[in-house]
């Protein structure tokens, strides 16, 4: 398939380019953060986004949604990077909709989908339980109870759990840590008995959450997919939030580039712009073809989550690793060469700095995609 947008994606595209930078620039991430705002979105914000259709990007048409595909979620993802949009669209739009849409039961869907497409709930989806991410070593446990199970452990690094209505919860219902094999998802609401959700004030001023489960009972309709076949299920949901935080890198990447590209031909230094100086027109044009790189590999791998959805793991890897690094050098060099300006909260370079830093760990960074890519081809 091109690497190139339909008309109608195009089409998204502008629509959503001219909404966020108006509805929601940069300045909307910086009175969230001054307001030290407790859901560090702004919820007026994301009932628009839901009746303009965004919130049901993937949802199908049958359950309210707008159908428009992963190509269609990542052209929303990357327009949000560029202004550093704050909202719940990569855990419930994304990851929530995945999940229900691809593993959920028919009554399921029927209750969480047009939820999501409405705008009526929050998901959270909680995998990681240390500093890195890693879905092999969870050792939360679901213990069988009656006919249903009891989940307790911790859960950190959970995207919008602060704010979540239900909660998606990987546990290990057998086996070990380290293993595969034996991993359950299941939906627990955030208010049922013995959750407690500690929310975390992250560096990019957005929010996430420590959650811990205290024998929390789950009955057999709060499993998601299979019990104990919950990796290959749960790996699919997060190469659809791995590729949608690819196409969030991107756009910030893509942004902070721009911001740079304007700062260079406007700052003087010895009577002269100092975008005139070689040494910076070569960091520059090196920085623009990564990018170039970068849209290919996210367009490619949110291609390959449509077309081919259970084979999509290696490119949605690649996307991930190749946006991080890319958008971490974008960030660096926007701080570097708009000069000491460059660190002060007065510029904007700074924001996208700390949001890139983020996303480049959740889901896993460059060294987790090599590991996991090698481990693919069988080394």
């Amino acid at each position: 398939m091109p690497l190139v947008l339909t008309e109608e994606q195009e089409m998204l595209r502008e629509s959503a380019h001219g909404f966020l930078e108006t509805k929601a620039p940069v300045s909307a991430l910086r009175k969230l953060r001054d307001a030290k705002d407790p859901d560090g979105f702004s919820r007026d914000l994301w009932k628009e986004m839901a009746e303009m259709g965004w919130a049901g990007i993937l949802v199908s048409e049958e359950h309210g949604g707008a159908d428009f595909g992963f190509v269609g979620a990542g052209v929303l993802a990357e327009e949000m990077g560029r202004t550093l949009t704050a909202s719940p669209f990569l855990s419930t739009s994304i990851l929530a909709a995945t999940a229900f849409k691809k593993i959920g039961s028919d009554a399921q869907k029927q209750e969480n989908l047009p939820k999501i497409a409405g705008g009526e709930a929050l998901y959270a989806l909680a995998v990681d339980e240390t500093r890195k991410h890693g879905p092999a070593k969870i050792a939360m446990q679901a213990e069988k109870h009656g006919n249903g199970f009891k989940l307790s452990g911790d859960k950190t690094f959970v995207a919008d759990g602060h704010v979540a209505d239900k909660i998606i919860v990987a546990a290990r219902s057998a086996g070990s840590a380290g293993e595969t094999d034996g991993l359950t998802l299941f939906l627990v609401d955030a208010k049922a008995k013995g959750v407690s959700v500690e929310r975390t004030a992250m560096i990019d001023s957005r929010n996430a959450a420590r959650i811990t489960f205290d024998g929390v009972e789950a009955t057999g309709d709060d499993v998601l997919g299979e019990v104990d076949g919950g990796y290959m299920a749960l790996e699919g949901v997060l190469n659809a939030g791995r590729a949608g935080l690819s196409a969030e890198m991107s756009g910030a990447a893509q942004q902070a580039f721009a911001m740079t590209v304007t700062y260079l031909k406007e700052r003087k230094q010895f009577g002269t712009e100092i975008g005139t100086f070689q040494a910076l027109q070569h960091r520059a044009a090196h920085l623009y073809s990564e990018i170039e790189l970068v849209k290919s590999a996210v367009l490619k791998a949110l291609q390959e989550l449509d077309e081919n959805y259970g084979m999509a793991g290696p490119i949605c890897s690649l996307a991930k690793a190749k946006a991080g690094e890319v958008a971490k050098l974008a960030s660096q060099e926007a701080v570097q060469m708009h000069g000491g300006i460059g660190m002060t909260d007065e510029y904007d370079v700074g924001f996208y700095m700390k949001r890139i830093r983020v996303a480049q760990e959740m889901f896993g960074d460059g060294s987790f995609h090599a590991d996991r890519l090698a481990q693919m081809r069988g080394y």
